[in-house]
């Protein structure tokens, strides 16, 4: 059986991890054991059948980290129905966008996370079920309630391994969002290479990880690899802030922690000044944005465990290039992981030679299928068996690549691509705003952040500043506001009123 399902879920009971937990939740006392994981996605497989929801089509999951989770996830596997992980962290007119895009026919969205998508489910001309998780909300069924639709669990769906398992949304150079399909053997594949070969995740772990379930990150750290063993996550479903962060290692435990950097370097500052958590950690991973060498070392120093520095994509699934065990050198990306090749090539295609700054070609068996209704995207990224990253690297005479920036404008914050176009359009949707633009400032930690110049509408009012942030957090994302603003007289720009952002970067 192809089904991802199969291998990652239902094959624990036939090994004997029934009563093994799987996941348990921070805070809550609540706690899954791969048994009860089986018997409750294959209900849920039903539930989905039972509320008429058809194979490939689409179901978002606008869920929190939390136990429901993992259920829904591999229940709509089972029932070869295509789930949708979302960010948890958008606005109301992004959720809009994405449920259109989509085409989802169902929503299950978490009680505490209502409020911001209710206000576009009115006029979805898609969707014909809600689901909340938690208490009763106009217009949608309970969890409770759909679940209870099952007569029983089924069995999954006879998938094949280059069918289309679930979607994950990804913000491209236009900051529009692009729905990227991955097939069921995708999962396996990071799995098999990145879990098996560089985490070396072991039954006897306890995982956490920061990075939430709607990465693909995430994804892989606290489902794909942990479940590929019979592991244990744990699973939180707050903000990680550093002090929580910091508290919940303390407290659960855990063998592996997966974090980001810009989470590291605040965890690093809280222990540095409040103290290290008395913890068995074995093994510390990053992604999302390039560790900053002096985070890495402050971490290990503190810890005395290293974090294994690598890069990844939405596109790939998980890490394709990264530091190993024993084998970390700070301020580089490491090496291809097993399973994967890499290129550096140049604007002709050409590739490079060491030393070179070229763009980032990968090429493994997680790749995506492509984009959702975005051809010439799909062709610009997928060509052939090669995925071009947008990222710009350079090859060390000892075999490391050393992350170099963006080929085009787009930088991270805390692991997320975000779009100066976006967080610009944001800006200057306010009245006091004429025009602005937005780059990456390195923040103290030598972190991207954005920074905005600003050009005001009229007289400046007091507390533009502020005023700002909290515009952006509303309209856009609460990741993606701008850590400084800046009001200026003009912008520069080229003849063909063009802004010359590379002037900015310049002064930043």
């Amino acid at each position: 059986m192809a089904n991802a399902a199969s291998y990652f879920v239902d094959r624990h009971v036939t090994e004997g991890r029934v009563n093994k937990v799987a996941f348990r939740e921070v805070g809550t006392g609540r706690s899954l054991t791969y048994g009860a994981l089986s018997d409750a996605s294959g209900r849920a497989g039903a539930a989905f059948i039972a509320a008429d929801i058809r194979p490939e089509e689409r179901v978002a999951m606008l869920v929190l980290d939390q136990i429901e989770f993992p259920i829904l996830f591999w229940g709509a596997l089972k029932a070869g129905v295509i789930p949708v992980p979302l960010n948890t962290l958008l606005a109301t007119p992004v959720y809009d966008a994405i449920l259109r895009d989509s085409r989802a026919t169902m929503l299950v969205v978490s009680g505490a996370l209502w409020e911001v998508v209710a206000p576009v489910l009115a006029d979805n001309p898609y969707l014909r079920r809600v689901v909340v998780i938690g208490d009763a909300r106009d217009g949608a069924k309970t969890y409770d309630s759909f679940m209870a639709r099952a007569d029983g669990p089924i069995a999954p769906f006879d998938a094949k391994d280059d069918e289309t398992a679930f979607w994950l949304y990804s913000s491209g150079s236009t900051g529009q969002p692009k729905g990227v399909h991955h097939i069921h053997s995708a999962l396996r594949a990071t799995a098999d290479t990145y879990g098996a070969q560089v985490l070396q995740v072991q039954e006897e772990d306890v995982v956490f990880s920061a990075a939430k379930f709607f990465f693909a990150y995430g994804l892989g750290n606290a489902m794909t690899f942990p479940m590929s063993v019979g592991a244990t996550v744990v699973i939180f479903g707050g903000r990680p802030t550093p002090d929580v962060m910091v508290q919940v290692i303390g407290d659960e435990q855990p063998t592996v922690f997966c974090g980001v950097p810009t989470l590291y370097a605040a965890m690093v500052a809280h222990m540095e000044a409040e103290g290290t958590p008395d913890a068995p950690l074995r093994r510390c991973i990053s992604a999302g944005e390039a560790l900053p060498e002096n985070v890495g070392t402050r971490w290990e120093k503190l810890t005395g465990v290293p974090i294994l520095d690598g890069v990844g994509s939405t596109e790939m699934l998980h890490i394709f290039l990264s530091n190993a065990p024993g084998d970390v050198v700070y301020g580089t990306s490491g090496v291809p992981v097993p399973g994967y090749e890499v290129r550096l090539v140049d604007e002709r295609g050409v590739d490079v030679g060491t030393g070179e700054v070229g763009e980032l070609l990968v090429n493994g068996a997680s790749a995506a299928g492509g984009y959702w209704n975005r051809r010439d995207k799909t062709r610009e990224t997928f060509e052939g068996v090669w995925t071009w990253t947008g990222d710009k690297y350079e090859r060390r005479d000892d075999g490391r690549y050393v992350y170099c920036g963006r080929t085009d404008d787009m930088f991270k914050v805390s692991g997320i691509w975000v779009s100066p176009f976006e967080v610009e359009q944001a800006i200057t949707s306010h009245a006091s705003v004429l025009e602005c633009a937005v780059v990456a400032m390195k923040d103290a930690d030598g972190l991207d952040k954005p920074k905005a110049f600003v050009v005001p509408h009229g007289q400046r009012p007091e507390g533009l500043e502020e005023v700002l942030k909290d515009h952006v957090k509303d309209r856009v994302g609460k990741w993606k506001y701008p850590r400084w603003v800046e009001c200026v007289d003009s912008l520069p720009k080229t003849a063909t009123g063009k802004i010359q952002r590379f002037k900015l970067r310049e002064d930043v």
